[in-house]
This record gives C-alpha cells, structure tokens and sequence, in this order.
C-alpha cells in the first residue's frame, strides 16, 4: 500500500514539495524587497513618520479611481507602508516623506504568485481551478498516508544497535539501490514528525470537510461556510471613487491609540470601508505574520477614540484555535522563523523521500521483470537440453529435465 500510493501521487507529491521549499521564507523576502527604497537609516533617525491620513491621502490622490481599503504599517525602521485598494492593488508608501515608492515588488511577487499555483492549484485557471485542488487535496492525503506508513516499514524488525544504525544515518560507499534505500530511510526518520505536521495541516484547507473535523473533534458544531463572490460597497468597477477625505476621519487618532494598546507591535493593519462613523477595527501583530498566537484585533470608536472591544486568539474558541494552529504550522509560521526553517526543511526531506522513492520503485519493478523473462526462458527450454543466454551471462541448461529443473529453482 505505501508503495503503490507513492507510485500514484509521487509526481505531484513531488511537485508541492518543491514549491513549498520555494514558499518557505516567501513573507521575509518580500518585506526585504518592499523596503529597498526607503532613505536610509540616518535620515530615518531624524525625521518621525508621518500621521496615516497623510499617507493615505498621498496614495488616494497617486490612484483617484480607486478606493483605498487599508493601511498596514511595520515597526521596523525604514519599512514602508502599504496602502490596499478596492480590487486587490497596492502601493507602497514613503513613511516619512509621503512619497508613493510604486507597487509592492512586481516581479518577485508574481513569482511566488506562480510557485502558489502551482503548489495549490497545479497552475490551472478559471474553473479547472476546482480540479486542480481536488487533485492534489488527494495526493496530501496520499502522502499523509506514506508519512504514517513510512514510520511503521522504519521501524526495525529486530531492534540491535547495528540494525538501528543503519537506518538512522547516511553511510557512504554504498551501491545505488542500496544508496537510495538508505537516504529513504534517513530522511524519513528525521522528518517524518515536522512533515507528519505539515501535510496534516494542509487537509482543512483542501477539504471542507477536513474543516469540519476539527471542529468536531473538540466537541464544536462547524461554522457554516458562506463562500460567494463579495463586491466592495465602496464603488463599482469604473466608477470614480467618491473622495476619501470623510472616510479618513478620525484615523490619526484611533491609530495612536492602537499603537499604545500593545507595546513592542511590529505590524498594525488598519481596515478602511463602510459608513463614516462606523468604528475603525485595527489588526495589531507582535509575531512575523503567521502567529495568530500573537495577533489581536482592536476596535476603536472613530469619534471618541476609545476601544470598543480587543479580540486575541484566546478568545476564539478551542476549535477555532485548533484549525489556525493546522493553517499556520502547515507552513511553519506558527512557530516564527524556526518553524518556517523546520517545515521547508520538511518540504525538501519530501522531494528527497519522493524522489528516493521512486527510484526504489524503478529498480524493484525492472528486477521483477528481469526475474519474468528468466522463469519464462526456463520454462520453454526445461523439456529440450541447450544453452540459451539468460542476462548479462549464459546459463548452461543443458542435460536439465522439467523435474530437475523445478527442483533446483
């Protein structure tokens, strides 16, 4: 079974391997390629940032036909801000001097932009979308499976010092079957809990129904799923957008106020849209972004300034914690930049595992094959005495009889 499922899924188990090692550090990148054309550090020390109106009114006036939704700030000195829009475009922002920089790093997000449609969706478009997911949904699942089967063949029949070594470690000056089978074996070993994690977390995002589980597995009702296509009640497409100034109100203060909610933030987002007096809900992060762990949600009155409400991950409840802890440590998020360096590890121990795998199966199918043309060749001549070339050598039958021949294999 464990054979037969890598031998089905291995390709494409393959291929979500190697775009999750690509995946890894993708958050890190970007925010390092955002960041290239903000001044430098000593003017930074000089110069305090501006207020959010400000910077957003710089980047409504930079894209007039469109409404801004966000505004997301980091605490990091010289990191821009990143204004949002109606329809998923964006601009990065000059914190200190209002100056629009330009989109957020075209290229290298159109990269990872590819390497996630090939990791989701086997680079389909449109409606093939849907079939791309089932597709590799099941071959997660598959190499689920192979991760929980691959612990069971480890284990060693007889559990001796020299049996445990050899599949616990790489050894050199050895064949290639015999190479493969140990590098399977190591790599297995060594991976199999953080990639066990990592695939594990990948089946509520491929099913709903894996979804669903995890709510039930604590006892909760799944929440009902409303998926649909959603339109911004700021304006249609083509439509100019009325201006921004009244929805800005009462920003700069809301925003201080968040800013000294949580002390030691490194990344607070703000969320734009709705009614004027509507209240101003801000996400304030003291992680890297994949720590829910360390994520709140603040809610502050726009006309008075005080908080309404503050909402952290403790709050939710055991399954809603449960099925983020499965979303963030499939990519390894959850647990910073170690868990990030774990899981690409993984990832990579997973092309190794498939590729190992593979070439395993290879060679066991060529010597089964080997082993049907020697039995057949056998058996045409076991009843008429001759010599007849059977592999790389010749095998001498002659003077054999049928019986003779069954009797000496």
């Amino acid at each position: 079974m464990h054979l037969v499922a890598g031998m089905a899924a291995g390709l494409v188990i393959l291929l979500m391997s190697v775009t999750g090692v690509a995946l890894t550090y993708q958050k890190q990148m970007l925010e390092w390629a955002d960041g290239r054309d903000v001044p430098s550090a000593p003017f930074l020390a000089q110069a305090p940032p501006l207020p959010p109106e400000t910077l957003l009114r710089a980047a409504a006036a930079a894209r007039p036909r469109a409404a801004p939704t966000g505004l997301s700030r980091r605490a990091a000195p010289g990191a821009p801000a990143t204004v949002t829009f109606d329809g998923g475009a964006a601009l990065l922002v000059d914190p200190y001097r209002g100056v629009v920089i330009g989109e957020p790093s075209p290229r290298l997000r159109a990269f990872f932009r590819a390497v996630t449609n090939w990791h989701r969706w086997l680079a389909l478009e449109g409606a093939s979308r849907a079939t791309g997911r089932l597709i590799s949904g099941v071959a997660n699942l598959a190499f689920l499976f192979i991760v929980l089967s691959g612990v069971y063949l480890w284990v060693p029949r007889v559990w001796t010092g020299l049996q445990f070594r050899q599949v616990l470690w790489f050894r050199g000056g050895l064949a290639p079957k015999a190479r493969d089978f140990n590098w399977h074996n190591v790599v297995g070993f060594w991976s199999a809990v953080p990639l066990a994690v990592v695939v594990a977390g990948a089946v509520p995002i491929s099913f709903q129904w894996g979804g669903n589980l995890v709510y039930r597995l604590v006892g909760e009702t799944p929440p009902v799923s409303a998926r649909g296509p959603q339109r911004s009640a700021a304006h249609t497409p083509g439509e100019r957008a009325s201006p921004p100034s009244a929805a800005f109100d009462g920003l700069d203060e809301a925003w201080a106020r968040a800013e000294g909610h949580v002390p030691g933030w490194r990344a607070i987002s703000g969320r734009l849209g709705g009614p004027p007096e509507a209240p101003l809900a801000f996400t304030i992060d003291r992680g890297y972004g994949g720590q829910p762990h360390k994520r709140g949600t603040l809610t502050v009155d726009r006309a008075s300034g005080t908080v309404v409400a503050w909402r952290t991950f403790a709050d939710l409840s055991a399954g809603q914690r449960l099925r983020s802890w499965l979303r963030f440590a499939h990519t390894g998020g959850y647990y910073g930049l170690a868990g990030q360096t774990v899981a690409g590890f993984a990832s990579a121990g997973g092309a190794v595992l498939v590729y190992t795998g593979l070439a395993l199966a290879w060679r066991r199918g060529r010597a089964w094959r080997r082993g049907r043309i020697v039995s057949t060749a056998v058996a045409r001549v076991a009843g008429r005495p001759r010599s007849v070339e059977l592999g790389p050598g010749r095998a001498c039958l002659s003077g054999l009889s049928a019986g003779s021949t069954r009797r000496r294999g």
